[in-house]
């Protein structure tokens, strides 16, 4: 776990959001019509739709995140699903305790 790239990574307001959003997706979206639960995460297009941004800018910031290991993907056939990696952010605001 780096911590300059996972701060880069959330030096965007976006992307900062979507983990929020993400933490509690009951919440935050509406019920997925595939499948009955969240526990795969979002389906990408209701994170975008939330975001107001287009599919490619939303795309690119997921990825920037899933490559800082801030999110999972699991995909459900054509559909790619996100969810917060607890762990991953867990580690971020320790070592950030122990080192500053």
């Amino acid at each position: 776990m780096e911590i300059t790239e996972i701060s880069k990574v959330l030096s965007n307001k976006t992307r900062v959001a979507i983990l929020q959003w993400l933490k509690e997706p009951e919440r935050n979206f509406p019920p997925h019509q595939d499948i009955d639960h969240f526990n795969d995460g979002v389906c990408v297009g209701y994170i975008q739709d939330k975001t107001g941004l287009s599919q490619s800018t939303v795309s690119t910031f997921l990825t920037s995140m899933q490559n800082a290991g801030l999110v999972i993907p699991t995909r459900h056939g054509k559909w790619t699903y996100y969810r917060r990696d607890e762990r991953t952010i867990k580690a971020y605001i320790d070592a950030l305790a122990q080192k500053l």
